[in-house]
């Protein structure tokens, strides 16, 4: 080999670095009128949505990843439409379904959690675990909503639409236990537990003032009359007794049949009958 060839020679190249995978959008925020957690995995974002029910980015207690699929309210309330995801889930894989609730939940939506899937590290493989987790969860809610049905024949009059389409609301759920606190941050917790110690301070200060403000109160003189079983009401009245020996005027005296002076006014008192030395019955006056 000459100079110049050598001088000409090109160097070898080196190998290519493989382009990275592309970056997988990110689950969009949960709203409040979607489940924080179904059966034991924790929601964490929207991943999509059609009016048979929603795909949801989750993971368990454990941090094991997964992608939900849950049936909306209307599809719910649809026999037919429960027959058809219970059927998509068991065409699916074995291993590719990690949990779902009882078919026979009639009051429940039916779910689906599908994976399993690693945590994402950048690499290709976990990408890929993610968007065919995503793609079979894309499968389950079609064949519900039975819009990858192929057509038989021409098109002709109106298009097919299910009845429950416009109730697109996540299905109704069960949470047992509750998500709170678990569910809550540190900075969450904190701020639960002062605002229950605030509103114990409040009820504590109305009570003390409550106190302050009755504790002098007169009674209620006299008290309430409580009528008996009877329906009439008691009342005591005390009799005046005048003093033994003495009659005052108005005051009716018992007497002996056979004495003197048992009726006519005496030498006292005109109209006052007397009967000397004759003590007075109090219970003559009623």
């Amino acid at each position: 080999m000459t100079a110049t060839e050598s001088q000409t020679a090109a160097p070898p190249e080196a190998p290519q670095p493989s382009p990275a995978p592309p970056p997988l959008p990110d689950a969009l925020p949960l709203l409040p009128e979607d489940p924080p957690k179904v059966g034991e995995f924790w929601l964490r974002g929207r991943l999509g949505a059609n009016a048979a029910g929603y795909l949801y980015a989750a993971a368990d207690e454990s941090g094991r990843g997964a992608v939900l699929a849950m049936m909306t309210e209307g599809s719910a309330d649809d026999a037919s439409a429960r027959d058809r995801f219970v059927r998509a889930v068991d065409e699916l894989p074995e291993e590719s379904v990690l949990a779902h609730n009882d078919a026979d939940d009639d009051d429940l939506a039916l779910w689906v959690a599908l994976g399993p899937l690693r945590e994402d590290d950048g690499s290709s493989s976990a990408a890929d675990e993610r968007l065919i987790a995503e793609r079979r969860g894309e499968d389950v809610l079609s064949a519900v909503l039975m819009d990858r049905v192929p057509q038989i024949g021409r098109v002709r009059g109106p298009d097919f639409r299910h009845y429950w389409e416009n109730r697109r609301r996540p299905g109704l759920f069960r949470i047992w236990p509750l998500p709170w606190p678990a569910v809550l941050r540190p900075a969450s917790r904190l701020a639960l537990m002062l605002a229950l110690l605030a509103m114990a301070l409040l009820m504590a200060l109305a009570v003390l003032i409550a106190w302050l403000l009755f504790r002098n109160a007169p009674e209620v003189d006299p008290g309430p009359v409580i009528p008996n079983p009877s329906g009439t009401a008691t009342v005591t009245v005390t009799p005046t007794t005048p003093p033994p020996g003495s009659t005052g005027p108005g005051t009716p005296t018992s007497t002996t049949p056979g004495s003197p002076n048992t009726t006519g006014p005496g030498p006292g008192t005109p109209g006052t009958p007397e009967s000397p030395g004759t003590p007075v019955d109090p219970a003559d006056r009623f």
